[in-house]
């Protein structure tokens, strides 16, 4: 079990509380967007900023010179032959 692990109800409408502590750890404020999804059977939620700036690192990755609007074209362009 991990060093901090609370135990959280879920009212009849669905919504649940998220502990203070892990609030302050990601800096969760009222109004704070997240992102839901499921992984290998378990809910999974994570702030929408970080996510962004994730994407952002990957894409920051890319070299300049690849073009990935370009790639997507030829790719459906290439599925569309084959179709």
């Amino acid at each position: 079990m991990p060093a901090q692990a609370f135990e959280i109800a879920v009212t009849q409408q669905g919504r649940l509380v998220i502990p203070s502590v892990f609030r302050k750890q990601l800096g969760l404020t009222a109004g704070s967007r997240l992102i839901a999804h499921m992984e290998n059977g378990r809910l999974v939620l994570e702030p929408k900023a970080l996510l962004w700036e994730k994407i952002y690192q990957e894409m920051s990755a890319i070299p300049a010179t690849i073009d990935l609007a370009q790639e997507l074209i030829d790719e459906r362009r290439e599925s569309a032959r084959k179709e």
